[in-house]
C-alpha cells in the first residue's frame, strides 16, 4: 500500500510545499547512507541529541531524493522542485504515519517486549507459524523509537500476521511504540536487570512495558513477572486476558518438568487439562524460558503437540549478527545467512560496501522466501544495481525463474541449490574480494561459509561492532556542540583490527583516525579509508610514505620539524598538513612550554607547513586524585596554543582529551576530542557514568577432556597439582595467542558454560588446561571464554598485575577476528 506525499500532508496534517503532489512513496528514509530507491523515498529529517538530520538535506538530495519531511523551521528555497512537508517534531511525524499505516490492517499483530529475548522469541516465532502464516516482522532488533516505524511501514495486504518487538530505555516512550505496532496479542519475555537504568526500580519498569498492551486481547509472560494482575492498563475493549506460564498450577500453562539432557531438553507442561512432552534443542536457561514462551504461543494458536513437537526440534540458536570472516585467497565474507528479507538485504549491502579494503563486490543469494511473482526479485535485482555490485550469484528455483531481472548486473551466475554450488565450487573463482552470503536459512549456507572461510585454529577474537557503535555514541552524547572526536585505531585498532574498525567509524562519520605509525596509516589507506589521519610517532624513513599516501605526521621536536619541512622544501610542497604535539606535564614526546618562543619563530616563517591542528596529553585524566594537576595541564596548553595562534595568524583545532577526559571534565574538550580505550568499551576511569557495552570476547574450544586422580600433576615442571579427583580440560589457546603465562597456576580463570573455571598449571606455548571439575554439562569442542560478557578484560588485566591495554593489544595475529554487526 503506497500513498502519495500530498496523502501523506494530509495525514500529518501539515503545510507543504508540494511541485509533484502525486509522487508516490514506498520507501521511508532516516538515514542519508541508506538510500536505494531515491525517486520513491521520503526522507525524515530527524534531530537527535547528536546530529541533526537537517544538514543532510542536500546530500541526500544530491543522491536524487526530491521528498523530504523537515521541521517547520527549515529553509527550504534551494529545492524548488522538491517536495518538503513542513512539522513540529519530524520523529514524531516518523511515528504518527507508521500509525495511520497500522491502521489500514485488520489482520492479528503480536507485540513482543521485555528485558531480554524479544528478537530471538520472534524469530522463533516466524520459524514456528511461517507454515501456516504470511508474516511481516521487525528486521534483526529493529525496536526502537525509529525503528518500530520502519518495520510497521512493511505490513501489506500480502501478510497474515505481524510480529514486531519494542524496546524502551526510559519511562514514557512506550505509549508511543505502542499506537504504531497496536498489537493485538501480547507477549512478555521476562523482566531482569537489563536496561535498567533509566528506571526507578523493577516495578517501574514492568509498568511501562505493559502499557505496549493496552489494546491487546491476550498477554502471555511469566508467572513471576506477573505477582499481581496488572490493573493499571487503561483497556478501552476491556482487560486482556493474561495467560502465564510457571510451575503453580493457577497458571493456563503449568510446568511440570523441565529435565535437561545431553544437547537438547524435555519440557513437559500441563495447558487445558492435557499433559505435553515436547524435547527442544537447548540446554541453557535463557533458551529455555523463550522456548516455553513461543510454545505457549503456538497452543494459544490451536497448533496440536504433535506439530509443535515437530517443529521445535527443528529450531536452531538465533545469531541474527552479521558476521565479517576472513576467507581464502585474500577475501573478506560476510555471513548474513541466517534470514532473507528486502530490509535486512538492504543493511547486509550497506555493510558490504562499508568493506573499502576491498574493490571487488561479490553477492550470493539464495530465493526470497514467503514471497510471489517477479516483484521482490526485481527489487532485490534493482538494489544491487543501484548498490553497483561486480558480481552477483544466485541460489534457487525461484531466482532462475526470474533470472532476467538480473540483466542489468554485469556477470551473472545462478545454481538450482547450495548442494549444485556446492559440488562446483572453487576457491580459484573468489580472489581478493568482499563476498555477501544473504540467504534464507532453509538454503543451508552455512556450507558456503565453510568453504571459504580461511582455516585457521579454533580461538578466535569477537569484534562487536555494534556494541563499538554503541559506545561511540555514548562518547559522542557527551560533547560540546561542534566539538570533533578523533578515534584511535593505533596498535592494530587496540587488538580489534584496524581496517576492520576504520570502516566502521568512517561510516559513522567520526572526524579523525589516529595510528601510531605510518605503516599502520598506509594500511588504512589500501582498505579504502579516506577519513583524515594523524600519525603520532614519525621518522626521517617515513616521510615519503606520509606524503604518498596522504597522512598527517605529528610533529614533536625540534629535530624531526626541520626535517620534515626540509623534506618537503625538496619535494616542491607547500602548506602540507602537521600536528604540533605540546608537553604540558606527560614528560613523553612534545615541545615544552620554554620552547614555544623558538617554535612560533619556525612555524611563522615556514612555508611548507600548515599547523592542522595543536595537541597534548593528559597524565592522569582518569584519577580524581590529580583532578588539580590535569587543570594545570590544561591551563599550560591553553596558554602554549594562544602563543602559537597570535604567531600563526589564524586558527587550529586544540585537543587534550582523552577517554575518560570526554565525560569526566566538559571544559576540557576544546575543538576535538581523542577517543581510544572507552570506544573499546573499557572504562579507565572506572567511575561507570556510561553505559558501555563490551566490543571484544576471546574465545577458544576444548580440545580435550581426561579425568586425573588426586596427587597428579599437570603441565610442565609438574607445577599444577590436584588435591581431588578432578575433570580436566585442554583449551587451544596459549601464550603464543596472547595469553599470559601470569594467568598460569590458578591466577586466571576461564568462562565455560557460565561458570568460572581456574587454570591449572603452567600455560603452555599453543595450550591451557582448566579445572573443570565444577562445570555442568561440559563437552569437547565446547566454547571456553578467555574474557568478555562473563570475564572483563579489566579481571583479566587484574589478574595479570597490568592494565587492559596490554591485555588487548597482546592478543596474536595468529588469533582470527571475526566481526559481527547486529
Amino acid at each position: 500500500m503506497h500513498y502519495t506525499i500530498q496523502h501523506i500532508a494530509q495525514v500529518l496534517k501539515a503545510e507543504a510545499s508540494l511541485p509533484n503532489p502525486q509522487t508516490v512513496i514506498a520507501h521511508l528514509i532516516t538515514d542519508s547512507r541508506r538510500i536505494v530507491f531515491p525517486s520513491s523515498s521520503l526522507f525524515f529529517a530527524i534531530h537527535t541529541k547528536r546530529r541533526d538530520g537537517h544538514s543532510f538535506i542536500q546530500e541526500v538530495y544530491d543522491r536524487g531524493i526530491r521528498n523530504f519531511v523537515v521541521e517547520t523551521t527549515f529553509d527550504s528555497s534551494s529545492f524548488t522542485d522538491a517536495n518538503v512537508v513542513f512539522v513540529n517534531d519530524t520523529l514524531l511525524a516518523l511515528q504518527q504515519l507508521a500509525a495511520y499505516h497500522r491502521s489500514q490492517f485488520n489482520y492479528p499483530v503480536i507485540g513482543i517486549t521485555g528485558s531480554n529475548g524479544k528478537t530471538i522469541v520472534k524469530e522463533w516465532l516466524y520459524q514456528l507459524l511461517s507454515p501456516d502464516y504470511n508474516i511481516v516482522r521487525s528486521p534483526r532488533s529493529y525496536n526502537s523509537q525509529i525503528g518500530v516505524p520502519l518495520s510497521v511501514w512493511e505490513m501489506t495486504d500480502q501478510y497474515t500476521l505481524g510480529i514486531f518487538e519494542a524496546g524502551i530505555s526510559e519511562p514514557g516512550e512506550m505509549g508511543a511504540l505502542e499506537k504504531i505496532i497496536r498489537p493485538t496479542i501480547g507477549i512478555l519475555t521476562n523482566i531482569g536487570e537489563a536496561h535498567a537504568e533509566g528506571f526507578k526500580n523493577k516495578a517501574h519498569k514492568l509498568n511501562e512495558k505493559l502499557k505496549l498492551f493496552k489494546h491487546c486481547k491476550t498477554i502471555i509472560g511469566r508467572e513471576q513477572d506477573f505477582t499481581s494482575p496488572p490493573e493499571f492498563i487503561d483497556h478501552p475493549g476491556g482487560k486482556p486476558e493474561v495467560l502465564t506460564w510457571g510451575y503453580s498450577n493457577t497458571n493456563e500453562f503449568v510446568i511440570r518438568l523441565i529435565k535437561k539432557q545431553p544437547g537438547d531438553t524435555l519440557i513437559s507442561l500441563l495447558y487445558h487439562f492435557k499433559e505435553l512432552n515436547i524435547i527442544v534443542p537447548f540446554t541453557d536457561d535463557a533458551s529455555i524460558e523463550n522456548m516455553i514462551t513461543c510454545i505457549c504461543v503456538c497452543l494459544l494458536f490451536n497448533m496440536d503437540e504433535a506439530l509443535i513437537a515437530k517443529r521445535t526440534k527443528s529450531l536452531q540458536a538465533v545469531d541474527m549478527r552479521l558476521q565479517l570472516l576472513q576467507a581464502v585467497n585474500n577475501c573478506s565474507v560476510i555471513n548474513d545467512s541466517y534470514s532473507f528479507d528486502i530490509t535486512s538485504f538492504s543493511v547486509a549491502l550497506d555493510f558490504l560496501l562499508q568493506q573499502h579494503q576491498h574493490i571487488q563486490k561479490t553477492v550470493i543469494i539464495s530465493d526470497i522466501p514467503n514471497t510471489e511473482g517477479p516483484g521482490p526479485y526485481e527489487t532485490a535485482a534493482e538494489m544491487l544495481s543501484t548498490k553497483q555490485i561486480s558480481r552477483v550469484i544466485t541460489i534457487g528455483r525461484q531466482w532462475m525463474e526470474y533470472k532476467s531481472v538480473l540483466n542489468k548486473i554485469l556477470q551473472t551466475q545462478h545454481y538450482q541449490s547450495t548442494e549444485n554450488f556446492v559440488q562446483q565450487f572453487s576457491a580459484n573463482h573468489f580472489r581478493n574480494e568482499a563476498i555477501l552470503l544473504k540467504g534464507a536459512r532453509v538454503f543451508g549456507f552455512e556450507k558456503i561459509v565453510a568453504l571459504l572461510e580461511k582455516k585457521v585454529h579454533q580461538t578466535t577474537m569477537e569484534i562487536n561492532l555494534t556494541a563499538m557503535v554503541h559506545n561511540l555514541k555514548q562518547y559522542q552524547q557527551q560533547l560540546k556542540p561542534g566539538v570533533k572526536l578523533m578515534a584511535m585505531v593505533k596498535a592494530f585498532g587496540y587488538g580489534s583490527g584496524g581496517a576492520e574498525v576504520a570502516n566502521i567509524l568512517q561510516f559513522h562519520k567520526v572526524d579523525y583516525l589516529a595510528v601510531a605509525y605510518a605503516d599502520e596509516g598506509i594500511e588504512l589507506r589500501k582498505a579504502g579509508t579516506s577519513l583524515p589521519i594523524l600519525v603520532m610517532n614519525i621518522d626521517e624513513a617515513a616521510f615519503e610514505a606520509i606524503i604518498q599516501n596522504d597522512l598527517e605526521p605529528e610533529l614533536f621536536s625540534f629535530h624531526i620539524l626541520s626535517a620534515f619541512s626540509s623534506f618537503l622544501k625538496k619535494q616542491g610542497i607547500q602548506q602540507y598538513p602537521v600536528h604540533i604535539k605540546l608537553d604540558t606535564g606527560m614528560h613523553r614526546l612534545g615541545f615544552e612550554v620554554h620552547d614555544i618562543d623558538a617554535l612560533c619563530t619556525l612555524l611563522s616563517n615556514n612555508r611548507q607547513l600548515v599547523v592542522r591542528s595543536a595537541f597534548s596529553h593528559l597524565a592522569a585524566s582518569e584519577d580524581a586524585a590529580e583532578d588539580a594537576f590535569t587543570h594545570h595541564q590544561a591551563d599550560v596548553f591553553n596558554q602554549c596554543c594562544r602563543q602559537l595562534e597570535e604567531a600563526l595568524g589564524y586558527g587550529f583545532i586544540k585537543h587534550i582529551s582523552n577517554s575518560a577526559a570526554i565525560f569526566r571534565d566538559h571544559s576540557l574538550q576544546f575543538d576535538m576530542v581523542r577517543l581510544g580505550i572507552g570506544l573499546y568499551g573499557i572504562d579507565s576511569s572506572g567511575e561507570r557514568q556510561l553505559q558501555l557495552q563490551t566490543v571484544a570476547t576471546l574465545k577458544t574450544t576444548i580440545a580435550q577432556l581426561r579425568h586425573v586422580k588426586a596427587g597428579e600433576t599437570i603441565g610442565y615442571n609438574r607445577k599444577g597439582k590436584v588435591l581431588r579427583d578432578s575433570l580436566i580440560a585442554t583449551i587451544r589457546i596459549g601464550y603464543a595467542d596472547g595469553f599470559s603465562r601470569r594467568l598460569g597456576n590458578g591466577n586466571g580463570k576461564v568462562s565455560i558454560n557460565g561458570v568460572e573455571a581456574p587454570v591449572i598449571g603452567s600455560i603452555a606455548m599453543d595450550m591451557t588446561m582448566i579445572d573443570v571439575t565444577d562445570v555442568p554439562n561440559i563437552q569437547e569442542d565446547g566454547i571456553a571464554e578467555v574474557f568478555g560478557t562473563n570475564i572483563t578484560v579489566q579481571q583479566v588485566a587484574t589478574w595479570c598485575g597490568t592494565i587492559s591495554y596490554e591485555i588487548l593489544t597482546g592478543i596474536s595475529q595468529r588469533v582470527k577476528r571475526v566481526y559481527v554487526e547486529e
